[in-house]
């Protein structure tokens, strides 16, 4: 590809971005500047008044295809400079913040409450959602496939190995691996 074919291909694709952040402000998500949103992201506060969400993008926030937020009547918010990864969900029924300069990578899943185990007898399906707010600081990564349950919260600087699964808080600037999470060391 010629370097004016990707000039063009680049900048064409960052004014797409642009103009799908101000089609979803209008929907009513508070959308900071220059943010940037990929072909078919799901950028949705609800289907009715008493089930809407609120969803809070951060200047320069950059979401890749395929992302879901989704608040189901709780909060999503990012800081600045943030970047989600294609095909990531985030669920924020119980309250999803984000810290700034944070990089999620592909195919993460957020979530921010859970079911309660019920005695037998009574269905699962029939409780309601326990809300478990989710924390993830600031300069904070999630390598690709990473999956936090709610009510977790990860520190400032902490880079969390793909595949993980967090469900339990990680201490700031720690790098941490697998399933169940087990910190490896702490960055210097």
């Amino acid at each position: 590809m010629t370097r004016f074919w990707r000039f063009i291909f680049h900048h064409g694709d960052a004014r797409l971005g642009n103009l799908r952040a101000t089609l979803v402000s209008l929907t009513g998500v508070q959308v900071g500047s220059k943010v940037r949103l990929g072909a078919g992201c799901e950028v949705a506060l609800g289907p009715a008044p008493g089930r809407r969400g609120t969803i809070v993008l951060g200047a320069r926030t950059r979401l890749e295809c395929g992302v879901l937020l989704h608040p189901f009547g709780g909060r999503i918010e990012t800081g600045i400079n943030v970047y989600i990864g294609p095909f990531t969900t985030i669920y924020g029924q119980g309250g999803v913040q984000i810290g700034t300069d944070t990089l999620i990578s592909m195919h993460c899943r957020i979530l921010s409450s859970n079911h309660s185990v019920p005695h037998p007898g009574t269905l699962i399906c029939s409780q309601p959602d326990i809300l478990r707010p989710t924390a993830i600081g600031r300069d904070v990564w999630l390598g690709a496939g990473v999956t936090v349950l709610g009510g977790v919260t990860i520190g400032d600087g902490c880079v969390i190995g793909a595949g993980a699964v967090v469900t339990r808080d990680v201490p700031p600037y720690s790098i941490a691996v697998g399933t169940p999470l087990r910190i490896l060391r702490r960055r210097n």
